[in-house]
């Protein structure tokens, strides 16, 4: 079945944490680490999170600042006063304009090379009521068809209800649908809960054993879809 819609997760697929920002506000509170070796630990933080029972027994709004002191563990830095800080100020920060502020380079080239496809695009994210304002003040906002965030849908992945409710509203078709996103038990089991076919966003090529198609890149994406969209 040709693709005619894709899902898109927004962080960790579209937007990322702004390392800079949080190396700077841990250099506030005396540690010293640098943007690209928090991002670099980034993935590795992020599987062991997904793995973890902690997945499963969580809300997005909890699990957050778990992956935060797992991106720290995984840099190397001992979690401690200073590191609790400085996480309570990006924290606040987060709440206000949210943190994850960093667009890839591929990321407007890749999207309007799917738009060029000429597949529907939405976005359905777990976030915290800022994803519209912050995709605004991105300048992402006009890439897609219909953005979906959680907090105001009052449903979250990997619960079917969410993606059931952006398909029923986007008039996208579960059949033609793929959802690509960053992790395994929140967006593969949710969107095949709701028979969307999943695919996995796995930058640092950490999910080999993995039951669905694997994607390391949105160009990477755009490529394997060009033969499957009308």
């Amino acid at each position: 079945m040709p693709i005619q819609t894709v899902f898109l997760d927004a962080g960790g697929v579209l937007v990322w944490p702004n390392w800079r920002r949080v190396s700077d506000t841990l250099a506030h509170h005396g540690i010293d680490i640098s943007p690209a070796a928090l991002a670099a630990a980034e993935p590795y933080a992020k599987k062991r999170l997904d793995t973890g029972e902690t997945i499963r027994a969580t809300n997005d709004r909890q699990r957050g600042w778990t992956y935060f002191n797992l991106v720290l563990s995984e840099a190397g830095l001992r979690l401690s006063d200073a590191t609790h800080a400085a996480l309570s100020e990006l924290h606040d920060y987060h709440q206000r304009a949210n943190l994850w502020e960093f667009v890839p380079d591929d990321v407007r080239p890749s999207l309007a090379a799917l738009r060029d496809c000429g597949v529907r695009l939405v976005v359905v994210s777990n976030a915290n009521g800022r994803l519209h304002h912050l995709f605004e003040r991105l300048d992402l906002f006009d890439a897609f068809d219909y953005i979906f965030d959680s907090h105001c849908e009052g449903v979250e992945k990997p619960d079917p209800k969410y993606f059931a409710l952006a398909l029923a509203r986007s008039g996208a078709k579960a059949v033609d649908t793929i959802h690509v996103g960053d992790l395994y038990h929140v967006d593969v089991a949710g969107a095949r809960s709701a028979g969307i076919t999943p695919v996995l966003f796995d930058v640092a090529d950490l999910y080999p054993e993995a039951d669905c198609l694997r994607v390391r890149s949105l160009g990477e994406l755009v490529s394997t879809l060009r033969e499957q969209v009308v």
